[in-house]
């Protein structure tokens, strides 16, 4: 995907209830239907997240297995709107609720992918969010037909960007 079809916006960040919430946006000339189908169905979650499965519903398991990392998301779907809004919490077991929300809206060039998600203060919210841009972005190879590793660069380089900004946050 050329930077045509997604349009790279810096993440906003705010300070609420003991998170440090972030918004990234990106803008597609996908179809909604062709994005949201990559953030439910099983087997496209895999060509860009982990293996595992969401279930549709409010209420339904979310279950994603990083092998590699020994890492196993296992939570609860906390909102779901078919075709446009799925939440559940990036944590599993007694872990803190690391809750991630995504928003599929349609636009005049095809849709805009939202992703909002919140990190509790105590923890690296910018390597949270360094993860979040390095998945998105195998997100859009996985979305061109062309599924890629994770993206260690981007996600070193993203880190090193939101660091000062997390911080400057943290201190206000």
């Amino acid at each position: 995907m050329t930077e045509e079809d997604i349009e790279r916006d810096v993440a906003t960040l705010k300070r609420e209830g003991g998170y440090v919430e972030a918004q990234l946006t990106r803008a597609s000339w996908r179809q909604p239907e062709e994005i949201w189908a990559a953030l439910t169905d099983p087997a496209k979650i895999a060509q860009w997240l982990a293996p595992g499965s969401i279930e549709p519903k409010v209420g339904g398991r979310a279950r994603l297995d990083f092998a590699d990392s020994g890492t196993v998301i296992d939570s609860e779907v906390t909102a779901f709107e078919d075709g446009r809004l799925l939440e559940y919490s990036w944590s599993h077991g007694d872990e803190p609720r690391r809750p991630v929300c995504w928003r599929v809206t349609p636009s005049d060039a095809g849709a805009t992918l939202t992703l909002t998600l919140k990190t509790p203060e105590g923890e690296d919210a910018a390597r949270a969010l360094a993860g979040w841009e390095a998945h998105l972005e195998m997100l859009e190879a996985a979305l061109e037909g062309v599924p890629i590793k994770f993206p260690f660069e981007r996600f070193k380089e993203a880190r090193e960007a939101y660091r000062p900004r997390v911080a400057e946050l943290l201190r206000g």
